[in-house]
């Protein structure tokens, strides 16, 4: 049975059979933005979607909390370039982390049961510098949008062990309330894996925060987060 986690909630990654969880995805879900709105002259009246473009990063941490290694979008690579920043990428460089890929609107009509982002994970692969990991996401408003983390129906983050696009077993689930606590708010810091005693544990962490952009909640997590 899946563990339906709390925020600041930690546990062991160890399965019901008392065997590590090793390999995994940690997979993303949220909802676009559904308004109804009345139609032309006022006559009836018709469903509205706008696109929420979330992206799901991570950054991998020495025990100094240096970087060591980093997930994040490389559409972004040409303002990284131009700003002297290291341009992203999908993959860690040992292959331990992949990420799915970006994904630009979100669910329409509800939660579909699917992720829309994910990053599969092999621990025995981690460089063994890495003590930490933090999962993060940020919302990238398109020319014309103005919405932030209070208006979005809903956002999710699960452990499970399968692939971006078949779920074996569900290890854990961590339901991210979007409420009023959330306004003005850019950025949620999602979770963390951590090393303590040599073994891999997790963190619901679920922090939202003002940064407008992922290079900010990277600074943000090296610098405040330990």
């Amino acid at each position: 049975m899946a563990i339906n986690l709390q925020k600041g909630q930690k546990i062991d990654l160890r399965k019901e059979s008392g065997e590590s969880l090793t390999n995994f995805c940690i997979g993303v879900n949220w909802g676009a933005i559904e308004t109804t709105k009345s139609g032309l002259f006022g006559f009836g009246t018709k469903k509205v979607v706008e696109d929420v473009d979330l992206d799901l990063s991570c950054v991998m941490l020495d025990g100094s909390s240096n970087v060591v290694d980093w997930l994040y979008s490389p559409d972004y690579n040409g303002w990284l370039a131009q700003n002297n920043l290291p341009l992203g990428k999908l993959q860690s460089y040992e292959g331990a982390l992949r990420h799915s890929g970006d994904d630009r609107q979100g669910d329409v009509g509800g939660d579909d049961g699917l992720d829309n982002e994910v990053i599969t994970v092999d621990l025995n692969r981690v460089n063994t510098s890495v003590e930490k990991i933090y999962f993060f996401i940020n919302i990238y408003l398109n020319q014309g949008q103005s919405f932030d983390f209070a208006q979005i129906p809903f956002a999710k983050i699960r452990m499970y062990e399968g692939t971006p696009s078949r779920v074996n077993s569900v290890f854990s689930n961590f339901d991210i309330v979007t409420d009023s606590n959330f306004r003005n708010k850019r950025a949620i810091i999602l979770a963390k894996l951590y090393k303590k005693n040599g073994e891999w544990k997790f963190d619901a962490i679920g922090d939202p925060t003002e940064d407008n952009i992922f290079v900010q909640t990277i600074d943000r997590i090296s610098r405040d987060y330990k």
